[in-house]
């Protein structure tokens, strides 16, 4: 297993560096080098689940470190990493050759520090990982050198810098309570933090998860830190919008849920139930409300993400392991989802040469395959049944009942439902409304390699909605064990 965790480090790594040094005109091989590092890194991650299943696994002392909750996040950005790697092998097309290089190397780059995060082991590296994609994806928000995406990359490093500041003192607070009981020499590791939970100090634990909340909760797009998170994702390229969506916040709420273990250990649950509890309706209130009358299809999508962001943060609230389980089903489910829905919009920008609702329209006339794909991806983003997140929100909500959170549980449902009319109004007009009379508008796809990976995700949210793999089920209920052994 440390050849495949190493594995996982270098090739997306080794990928980015060679995409970096081809010739400009050499975007072919760029491009399939990217395919090939996507695939290989979810092989990898797959390799890891049946290990990660049934035991924890440490390697390189303090460095490298995989356990079932990190292993789930591994594979939601494994998974985005293969399909954003085949979807902009079509993207890429309509560029020009320097462009696609640039694109290439940063995507590869910003797969690498994503999956890097989680197999870290401290508290210290994971910052630093966390810190590292904030750079690498402000530079792919730029890339397509607009004076819209200049001002989205530069308040993105503002904010995000602005979180990751408070994180870290967030994090020298855990190194202060940790060193009070194993000592000055204490490396910040994750595992030992947790067992020395009940003998660590309150009040910086206190603080410690309250500045990591606040501060990692600005790269998960949390109420009131998610003002860069609409502008970014609107302005960035749709392969990075996919994963920024899918992947980065998730890996920014699992810095978070590190921070949750050793605080419950240390205090009890109640106390970063209460504190989840309150950001998460929070943003979904604020979600819910800002998905009617988006006029981008990008930022509408990226409301979703604040919507589903603040979700995950309510079902951790809860902490019945009902809840916790859809939590961890949701992290995968929501990859997918909304991985589909940005290609899905991809491929509408594409069509139509513009990001505004009002001018997309006639969607499934034009667009045989990704019309009713990206109506599929709606669907599954509103949680509509058999899909993985009607069955992940289904658990979170019945372990809210289930947990005595009564209020809570009906104001998640009353905002799920009011956030379900604002995206699939938008999505009906853009799909079912005639076809404007442009002749050079014609019925196809701009092409296959940009409706393959939304196929893959359909087949994986239906997956997870209707029977999870044997192996995936004892994953989660290994990661559910890990986040509520503290009541």
């Amino acid at each position: 297993m440390f050849a495949v965790m190493l594995s996982i480090l270098i090739v997306p790594l080794a990928a980015g560096i060679t995409c970096a040094v081809l010739p400009a005109r050499a975007v072919r091989a760029a491009a399939a080098v990217t395919v090939a590092a996507g695939v290989a890194c979810f092989a990898l991650v797959l390799a890891l689940v049946p290990a990660a299943a049934h035991r924890n696994l440490g390697y390189l002392s303090s460095y490298l470190r995989v356990d079932a909750v990190s292993a789930i996040f591994l594979l939601a950005t494994g998974f985005l990493y293969a399909a954003v790697a085949v979807y902009a092998v079509g993207y890429t097309k309509r560029h020009e050759d320097l462009y696609a290089k640039r694109f290439y190397a940063g995507l590869n780059l910003f797969a690498w520090a994503m999956l890097a995060a989680p197999l870290m082991s401290s508290l210290a590296l994971l910052w630093i990982a966390v810190e590292i994609t904030t750079i690498i994806s402000a530079l792919l928000v730029a890339i397509e050198d607009t004076d819209g995406a200049a001002e989205a990359a530069w308040q993105y490093v503002l904010i995000a810098s602005a979180g990751l500041s408070l994180a870290l003192l967030g994090t020298v607070f855990a190194y202060y309570a940790g060193s009070q009981v194993l000592g000055e020499h204490y490396n910040l590791a994750i595992q030992p933090l947790i067992a020395a939970g009940p003998h660590l100090p309150a009040t910086p634990v206190r603080l410690a998860f309250l500045l990591a909340l606040l501060g990692y909760g600005t790269k998960v797009g949390l109420f009131p830190v998610h003002t860069w998170l609409p502008d970014a994702h609107s302005e960035a390229p749709t392969p990075v919008s996919a994963l920024l969506s899918g992947s980065l916040l998730a890996v920014s709420f699992y810095a978070i849920l590190r921070f949750y273990q050793f605080t419950a250990a240390a205090l009890g649950s109640s106390f970063p139930r209460d504190a989840l509890l309150a950001f998460g309706v929070a943003s979904l209130l604020l979600a819910a409300l800002y998905v009617f009358g988006q006029r981008d299809v990008k930022r509408l999508l990226a409301y979703s993400s604040v919507e589903h962001m603040g979700i995950l943060a309510v079902g951790v609230s809860f902490g019945a392991p009902v809840a916790l389980a859809g939590v961890m089903l949701h992290v995968l489910a929501h990859a997918a989802a909304k991985g589909n829905a940005f290609m899905g919009a991809g491929v509408l920008v594409t069509k139509f040469g513009t990001k505004q609702i009002s001018a997309l329209r006639g969607g499934l006339d034009l667009l045989p395959w990704s019309g009713p794909l990206f109506l599929l991806a709606v669907f599954a983003l509103s949680a509509m049944p058999p899909s993985g997140i009607f069955r992940s929100e289904f658990q979170i909500v019945y372990g809210g009942f289930g947990s005595g959170s009564y209020a809570a549980a009906a104001v998640l449902i009353v905002l799920v439902t009011v956030a379900f009319f604002g995206l699939t109004a938008s999505a009906t007009r853009m799909l079912f409304s005639p076809a404007p009379a442009r002749p050079a508008l014609t019925r196809g796809e701009p092409s296959v390699w940009m409706v393959v990976p939304v196929l893959a995700g359909v087949a994986v949210l239906l997956i997870l909605g209707i029977h999870p793999p044997a192996e995936l089920t004892a994953l989660i209920d290994r990661a559910v064990a890990q986040l509520g052994a503290f009541r």
